[in-house]
C-alpha cells in the first residue's frame, strides 16, 4: 500500500503556497505608497494567526518579494517584484499578446479587426484580421493614418494630455471625407465622449462608406499607446450596431491591456 505521507506533504506545501500568495496579494492591493501593512493588519485581514503570517512571509522576504520595515515592522512589496515584472514585460510583444483577442473579435463581429500603435501625429497599423466573407478594407499593415479622423487614433488621443491634443489641432484638421471633424472644439467634444463611453467612433470620417469602432490599449504604467478596432461598411455597421460593438471592443482591448500589465 502506498505511503500516504508524501501526498500529505504535497498538499500541505500547496496550501502554504496559496496562503503565501494571498499574503503577497494583500500587500499588493492594500499597502499605500510609502507605507506598508502591519503584521496585525495582515493577520486580521486574512484571518490567520500572526505566527502563520510570520512563517509565510519569511521566504517571501528572503526572495525579495516582500520587504519589512525595520522600525515599524510593516510589510511592503520588495524589489524582487520589480525584477519579475521587468522580466515579464521584456517578453511581451503587442501583436502576440493581442492576437487571440483580435481573432476572437473578428470572429464574433464578422468584420475586420485592426491593431495600431501611436506614432504622433499618426497611428501605424501593425496587425489586421480580416473576415473573408466581408468586403476587404483598404488598410495595410505598416501604413499610417491621422489620429484625428480614425477611431483608433481618437481612441488613443482621448487619453493623451491636452498638450498632445493641442498639437494635433494646431497642425490642422484637413478633411479626408465630408464627414471628417475639422473643428478643434468639435474634436475635443468627441474625445470627451470617447473617454466617457470607453470607445471611439469613426463615422465615415476617414473612408466614405466605412464605420469603425475602437478602444484604447493601456500598457503596464496605464499609458495608452495602442488601440484595437472593428471596421466595416456602413451597410453592415449601422449606427445601432455601433452601440453593441463599442462595449465589446472595449472589453477586448481591456483584456489585452491586462496582459500588458495594466491595472485597469
Amino acid at each position: 500500500m502506498p505511503d500516504p505521507a508524501p501526498r500529505a506533504a504535497e498538499r500541505n506545501q500547496s496550501s502554504s503556497l496559496r496562503r503565501a500568495l494571498a499574503v503577497l496579494a494583500e500587500v499588493r492591493d492594500h499597502a499605500g505608497p510609502g507605507q506598508g501593512l502591519t503584521l496585525s493588519r495582515l493577520a486580521e485581514s486574512l484571518a490567520m494567526p500572526k505566527s502563520t503570517i510570520l512563517r509565510l512571509t519569511a521566504p517571501l522576504v528572503d526572495a525579495g518579494l516582500l520587504a519589512r520595515d525595520r522600525r515599524t515592522g510593516a510589510y511592503r512589496l520588495g524589489v524582487g517584484v520589480l525584477r519579475l515584472s521587468q522580466a515579464y514585460l521584456g517578453t511581451l510583444d503587442l501583436r502576440t499578446v493581442a492576437a487571440e483577442e483580435s481573432a476572437r473579435l473578428a470572429r464574433e463581429a464578422g468584420e475586420t479587426v485592426h491593431l495600431v500603435i501611436y506614432e504622433p501625429p499618426h497611428v501605424v497599423y501593425i496587425d489586421k484580421v480580416e473576415n473573408q466573407a466581408t468586403v476587404r478594407m483598404a488598410s495595410r499593415i505598416g501604413s499610417r493614418a491621422p489620429v484625428y479622423c480614425t477611431a483608433v487614433g481618437k481612441a488613443i488621443l482621448a487619453w493623451q494630455p491636452e498638450e498632445a491634443v493641442a498639437e494635433v489641432v494646431a497642425a490642422g484638421l484637413p478633411p479626408i471625407t465630408k464627414f471628417t471633424i475639422t473643428d478643434g472644439d468639435r474634436l475635443r467634444a468627441d474625445l470627451l465622449r470617447t473617454r466617457q463611453r470607453g470607445y471611439a467612433v469613426d463615422d465615415r470620417e476617414n473612408e466614405p462608406e466605412v464605420r469603425c469602432v475602437a478602444a484604447p490599449i493601456f500598457n503596464h504604467d496605464d499609458t495608452v499607446t495602442a488601440a484595437l478596432s472593428v471596421s466595416g461598411l456602413t451597410s453592415r455597421i449601422t449606427a445601432a450596431r455601433v452601440r453593441d460593438l463599442g462595449p465589446r471592443v472595449a472589453q477586448s482591448a481591456l483584456r489585452v491591456s491586462r496582459h500588458l500589465g495594466s491595472s485597469r
